[in-house]
């Protein structure tokens, strides 16, 4: 492990999360100003066996900020335009009225293709990347999205991962490999797992139903009926989708919405990157100008599925989005359950927290610790 002098309490804060076996596991990294100072893990990656070094976890929505970097390098070198319509790359796109919509727009969840709840038949259905993506292109856009965005909680991995191949002619598994994982010198980003490497993975508990004593299904469609709640249940509560995040399989087919598997020195060291102008450990990822662009606030309006404010960028989102202290300079992705990273190109800080523990005593989709220690990461960067 390392833990660096500064940042001693923030390790004993990430500790004391894992005490008991039913506690679970995860793990924590940070780097300042492009190098790594703290690397901790701890807990039960099972019941039986503890976390290691090279343990790996399954992170849901973390994978957004993975896939949007992807196009963010395409973007770089001109394979792509922030300001170009989505159709331009996927002509199939151009159905229902959404010959209009950008890849800026994509980006900042303002493309009204929110809707998972029925979009293919059957849970399997997801992972048949062919049907998903023909369903959306057939879709016509929410008539909100003009006017403000809705968080694709689901469907915004597979748009990026058809637009990145429509433009480059190459899978998004290989093209996070190319982009990322081989720039950064660190394997550990999948939306494919390798088979040799699934051993790795942590075991995710317990079960993602909201609510605990509640069927996902019953769930779901109680919530598809209530208006406030009716985008939650379209956007992520897909029939099955409690059953498919515990398939084998999933770790077969890219759904980089929700699928992705890494470790958190792995997304630390990416964040790292663009905390620091684009540069980490004396590695040139991305040109300052691109960070900038990306991190820039593409809208302040309500999410008219969360129903707060998430100060969309491209791609990422507020990092510290349900703390009173926010930092303007700071964004990331958080994912179901707890894991998370963030950077912020004030401070120089990124934090990455992998967990396998889902949610706090209530629901797996609340929880706190990801704010909680990134918090803390803040108040030490800004004092060293």
């Amino acid at each position: 492990m390392r833990i660096d002098t500064g940042f001693r309490t923030l390790a004993s804060q990430f500790f004391d999360l894992f005490h008991r076996t039913q506690d679970g596991g995860g793990a924590l990294a940070v780097y300042l100003h492009g190098e790594p100072v703290l690397d901790v893990w701890a807990g039960w990656a099972t019941p039986v066996d503890r976390w290691q070094m090279d343990t790996v976890a399954l992170s849901f929505s973390t994978g957004k900020g993975v896939a949007s970097t992807v196009l963010h390098r395409l973007a770089e070198r001109g394979v792509i335009e922030y300001d170009a319509p989505v159709a331009q790359y996927w002509p199939e796109f151009a159905a229902a009225g959404k010959e209009g919509i950008t890849i800026r727009g994509l980006m900042s969840h303002r493309a009204g293709l929110h809707r998972v709840r029925g979009l293919v038949r059957g849970p399997l259905g997801l992972m048949d990347h062919a049907a998903v993506t023909a369903a959306l292109a057939a879709s016509a856009p929410d008539a909100r999205s003009p006017r403000m965005p809705g968080y694709h909680a689901v469907t915004y991995g597979t748009l990026v991962a058809e637009l990145a191949t429509r433009a480059t002619g190459t899978p998004f598994a290989e093209l996070v490999r190319t982009e990322i994982a081989e720039p950064l010198g660190v394997p550990e980003f999948w939306f494919v797992v390798p088979p040799e490497e699934r051993h790795r993975i942590a075991k995710s508990f317990p079960r993602i139903t909201p609510f605990r004593l509640l069927p996902w299904e019953t769930t779901s469609f109680a919530l598809s009926r209530i208006p406030g709640l009716r985008g939650v249940a379209d956007a992520g509560m897909p029939q099955g989708f409690d059953e498919l995040v515990r398939n084998p399989a999933i770790h077969d087919v890219a759904m980089p919405g929700w699928n992705g598997v890494f470790n958190a020195r792995a997304l630390a060291k990416m964040y790292g990157a663009l905390a620091n102008s684009g540069s980490v450990e004396g590695i040139r990822f991305l040109r300052p100008e691109t960070v900038a662009q990306m991190s820039e606030v593409q809208t302040t309006d309500r999410d008219y599925v969360l129903g707060i404010r998430m100060n969309w960028r491209l791609g990422y989102h507020s990092a510290l989005v349900a703390s009173r202290t926010q930092y303007g300079h700071a964004f990331g992705h958080y994912g179901l359950g707890g894991s998370g990273a963030f950077a912020d190109t004030e401070s120089g800080l990124a934090l990455a927290f992998v967990t396998n523990r889902m949610g706090n005593a209530l629901t797996p989709l609340t929880d706190l610790r990801m704010m909680r220690l990134g918090a803390q990461a803040q108040s030490i960067a800004r004092r060293l």
